[in-house]
């Protein structure tokens, strides 16, 4: 299968700019970057797509370029609805040693630093040399720029869409890029860039974006939406990238394969078999998060990750060090949620003043989380058992003796 082609099926591309580019992903040789502003001090798993098809491109003979917004990172991209709260400098700096440190540990990339081309230019230069090839109506026509104009959007954030054009073209004057790739968000930007070197040079460059990342409510996984995953595993331990690797949504988990992994077509085709005739075997689940804990941390990191797993499900910890145990129970921040009873039917088996067993039906949720906030089975219990429910299961999932996926049916609770 050409690169192109493997691309496609893996769900990696949703725009292009020119159809030559498929050829010239397939015979290799170009030198190309993605780009990250310093908002952390870690990447995260809703960046880990973008760096990973990257190194497919490499792998295939392309040369990456990671830039890191030192100035980019001071205005901040726009967001669909609110503007960005403004990072510190000291702390933009600190996260670039970070991001630089982590991404050539991982990747191996050149890294670079818009901040260094971008310090000495002045506003009037700015306006001359950049600013006369945008029409106001070509910036206002952007997506991201359009779902703003009703709540507003300073001139800062305005402005943002140059800047990265910019970088487009400093790269490609001074490191012979001449492509860039982004999430689908950068759209708009990726563009302003092909047209701005069009215009002032006419060289032809290219650039396409990959579909963004979501769970199956369409939630990005992401620091603005609240849970973050981070590739740092000081930040988020191999045991919690285990936990939600292994418990992602049945009809989610093959795309995150294509996506995260590097198994082969006919190797997640087989995983894809199993997960339809044999889903309690959990074998892709497995394997997705035994791909993405060796790639990040290690063998060492994923076999540790696994041990706990099995320790907390057979409830047997007396093989586990101080430090295992800690790991294992360390609580993780969470978005709040606000428990509510809602009246759902429920098909009760056996019911007594202590217990009550539920045939929970496959597809429902059962207890509250990020993407699942209500209609969940302790939602359900919280209405029919009222103030008898037993604080067994804590804060989010009162009652529940032992969590159960999704797709799985039947529970129990205590009342």
């Amino acid at each position: 299968m050409k690169l192109y082609d493997e691309l496609v099926w893996r769900g990696l591309i949703k725009d292009i700019s020119s159809p030559e580019l498929i050829d010239k992903l397939n015979n290799g040789s170009l030198t190309f970057y993605i780009g990250t502003d310093p908002t952390a001090d870690s990447l995260h798993v809703g960046h880990l797509s973008s760096f990973l098809i990257s190194k497919r491109l490499k792998d295939h003979g392309h040369n990456p370029i990671l830039l890191v917004g030192g100035a980019t990172g001071q205005i901040g991209d726009p967001r669909p609805t609110t503007e960005r709260a403004m990072i510190s400098k000291e702390q933009v700096q600190k996260n670039i040693e970070g991001l630089t440190n982590q991404v050539k540990k991982l990747f191996g990339f050149e890294v670079v630093n818009n901040y260094s081309w971008t310090k000495d230019l002045n506003v009037l230069d700015f306006l001359r040399d950049y600013g006369k090839y945008f029409n106001i109506n070509y910036m206002l026509d952007k997506d991201i720029i359009r779902r703003r104009l009703d709540t507003g959007i300073t001139y800062t954030e305005f402005s943002y869409m140059l800047l990265q054009a910019m970088d487009f073209k400093w790269l490609h004057e001074n490191k012979n890029v001449d492509l860039q790739c982004a999430g689908s968000d950068q759209w708009g930007n990726i563009t302003a860039g092909i047209d701005l070197i069009r215009k002032s040079t006419g060289d032809t460059v290219y650039g396409f974006t990959m579909p963004l990342v979501t769970d199956s409510q369409g939630h990005k996984f992401g620091k603005s939406e609240g849970n973050a995953l981070w590739l740092d595993k000081d930040k988020t331990s191999s045991y919690k990238l285990y936990q939600f690797f292994t418990n992602v949504e049945d009809e989610m988990v093959i795309d995150y394969l294509k996506i995260y992994t590097f198994l082969s077509k006919e190797e997640i085709e087989a995983l894809e078999l199993s997960n339809k005739t044999h889903p309690e075997l959990r074998e892709a689940h497995k394997a997705l998060a035994r791909e993405i804990i060796t790639f990040l941390h290690g063998k060492d990191e994923y076999e540790k990750a696994v041990k706990l797993a099995n320790s907390l499900f057979n409830n047997k910890f007396t093989d586990l060090t101080s430090n295992e145990i800690k790991e294992l129970f360390s609580t993780e921040e969470v978005k709040e949620i606000d428990l509510k009873p809602q009246e759902m039917p429920l098909d009760i088996i056996y019911e007594d003043d202590d217990i009550l067993i539920i045939n929970k039906e496959k597809g429902v949720v059962v207890h509250p989380g990020n993407g699942n906030p209500d209609g969940t089975l302790v939602n359900a219990v919280m209405a029919k058992c009222k103030d008898s429910l037993s604080g067994i299961g804590g804060k989010i999932r009162p009652g529940v003796v032992h969590r159960i996926d999704k797709d799985t049916s039947r529970t129990n609770n205590n009342c």
